[in-house]
């Protein structure tokens, strides 16, 4: 029995024959063949931190860099991003390495200061809702990664990419980033059965942040092979020079090297299921 989704749902829900939706970030391609590796800090922190991070990405194999220059934070007091320069620090890490920019935007009057720096903007959990962004992004003339809320279905997390899509922005990119459960010892439980699904019920290129998934630096790796055996389209990954001294998310973030043997293990995983890093 084939699964059905909410008729409500139209531009975002595969149609009989539909082609797989290809969205294309400069050299990269997420929904290809190809798994697409987004990586980099949780925070732009410094030009130093933010370059070393770059470099050893791109070293590793990386198709994107990611890197956060306003920051959602649960608390007031927790580091908020830099904002604007720290925009033009990731500018400037594209133009040394050749990788391009994902980078989150919170608030529909940031968008065009975000879309002038970013070659993606992202749309974190707790805005996944905000229809005001959403309806803003829709009119945006670059690609949207769009994070699963912590509590949404795969229908409201659907229900969110349509208002992008019906704003006229047909690069949506769908990023199961984990949701809340009853568990404790994880940060959030990884669902990676969406991926199967979400291949199912819609065109859509589907990737997975296995480091917000779980929270804790050694489950990134087996998670990301999980997932890219599962059929994402591409990983986006935390990855910092020195995670001990992070101001955000040091705890989930593997260090350069660690990256670079993942990025090796993945290789087998994506043949066997007839992909590619």
């Amino acid at each position: 029995m084939s699964l059905k989704i909410s008729s409500r749902i139209k531009l975002a829900a595969r149609s009989e024959g539909q082609e797989n939706t290809l969205v294309r970030i400069g050299d990269a391609v997420i929904g290809g063949e190809k798994v697409a590796v987004i990586a980099g800090p949780c925070s732009v922190e410094s030009k130093e931190q933010l370059m070393e991070a770059a470099r050893a990405v791109k070293a590793a194999g990386a198709s994107m860099l990611r890197g956060g220059a306003f920051k959602p934070r649960t608390l007031p007091y927790s580091f908020q991003g830099l904002g604007v320069e720290g925009l033009k620090i990731l500018a400037e890490a594209r133009e040394e390495t050749g990788l391009p920019v994902v980078t989150e935007v919170m608030a529909p009057e940031e968008v065009a200061v975000v879309e002038e720096y970013a070659d993606v903007l992202q749309i974190g959990a707790r805005n996944v809702q905000n229809y005001p962004l959403l309806k803003r992004v829709g009119q945006a003339g670059k690609p949207v990664l769009l994070k699963r809320g912590m509590a949404s279905t795969i229908e409201e997390w659907l229900s969110a990419a349509e208002y992008v899509l019906h704003g006229g922005n047909p690069d949506v990119i769908l990023c199961e980033r984990g949701i809340r459960s009853y568990g404790k010892l994880t940060r959030f439980t990884l669902d990676l059965a969406a991926v199967p699904l979400l291949k199912e019920v819609s065109h859509l290129p589907v990737v997975v942040d296995p480091s917000h998934g779980t929270g804790i630096r050694s489950l990134v790796k087996p998670m990301s092979k999980a997932a890219v055996a599962a059929g994402a389209d591409g990983l986006i990954v935390e990855v910092h020079p020195n995670p001990e001294e992070a101001m955000s998310d040091g705890a989930q973030s593997l260090r350069p090297e660690e990256f670079k043997i993942l990025m090796g293990e993945l290789g087998p995983v994506a043949r066997s299921v007839g992909r590619r890093l």
